[in-house]
C-alpha cells in the first residue's frame, strides 16, 4: 500500500510538517505503507503556473499523480484567516476532479490558538466531502500549546488506527466507466408530448 502525505506548511522547520511526519509514522507503523511526502511549498511556482495555463509541470504531476494512485492521503494545513492556506486550495484545485473519489482521507490542520479548531469541520471536511473522499471521523488539530502536552498524541493515535483500517478495507479503484448524463433540457424535451403532424 501507498500513503501519501500532503503537506502546506511554509516555514523551515514547519509545526505543519511536525503533525504530518507523525501522523504519517503512526498510520504506517499500522498499515506497513510505502510513504511518500508531497511538500506543497516546493511546488508554489508550478501550481500557479497551472491554474494560469492549464498544464502542470514536471514535479506537480508527479505530486498529482502520486496522490491520485495513493491507498490513502493525510492531508495537513497550516491556517491563515480561519482557514485552509491559499496554496493548499490550490493544489486540490488542480487536481483532477475524480482523483479522491473513494479514496480515505486523515485531515489535520495547525494553527497559533486552539480557537481556530473548527477549521477542521467548517472548511477542511467539507472541502473533501466535495471532491468525494472518504474521511476519517477524527481529525488532528494542533496549536501551539498542544505540542508536548496531554491528548495530541492520543488524538494523533486514533485518527492513524481509523485511517489505517480504511485503507486496508477500502478499495480506492475507480469505476471502471462514468455514468452516461442526459443534460435537464434533453429529459423534459423527452416528457413533451409528440406535435401533431402537419402542425
Amino acid at each position: 500500500m501507498k500513503l501519501v502525505v500532503v503537506s502546506a506548511g511554509l516555514s523551515v522547520p514547519s509545526s505543519t510538517r511536525l503533525l504530518a511526519d507523525r501522523l504519517a509514522t503512526a498510520t504506517a507503523g499500522r498499515t506497513s505503507a510505502e510513504v511518500q511526502v508531497v511538500e506543497l511549498r516546493d511546488l508554489a511556482v508550478e501550481i500557479a503556473h497551472n491554474l494560469t495555463n492549464g498544464f502542470p509541470g514536471k514535479k506537480l504531476a508527479e505530486a498529482l499523480d502520486a496522490v491520485t494512485q495513493a491507498d490513502g492521503l493525510i492531508a495537513v494545513t497550516p491556517v491563515f484567516s480561519a482557514s485552509y492556506s491559499g496554496l493548499f486550495k490550490s493544489f486540490f484545485d488542480v487536481l483532477e476532479k475524480d482523483a479522491l473519489t473513494g479514496k480515505p482521507v486523515l485531515i489535520a490542520a495547525t494553527g497559533g490558538s486552539a480557537r481556530h479548531s473548527l477549521v477542521l469541520e467548517h472548511a477542511m471536511r467539507p472541502l473533501f466531502a466535495h471532491l468525494r473522499a472518504v474521511i476519517v471521523p477524527t481529525a488532528v488539530y494542533a496549536a501551539s500549546e498542544d505540542w508536548g502536552a496531554e491528548g495530541l498524541s492520543e488524538r494523533i493515535e486514533r485518527a492513524a488506527g481509523e485511517l489505517g483500517a480504511l485503507m486496508r478495507g477500502l478499495s480506492t479503484a475507480r469505476p471502471a466507466k462514468q455514468p452516461k448524463v442526459i443534460p435537464f433540457a434533453e429529459q423534459l424535451a423527452a416528457l413533451s408530448p409528440p406535435s401533431p403532424s402537419g402542425v
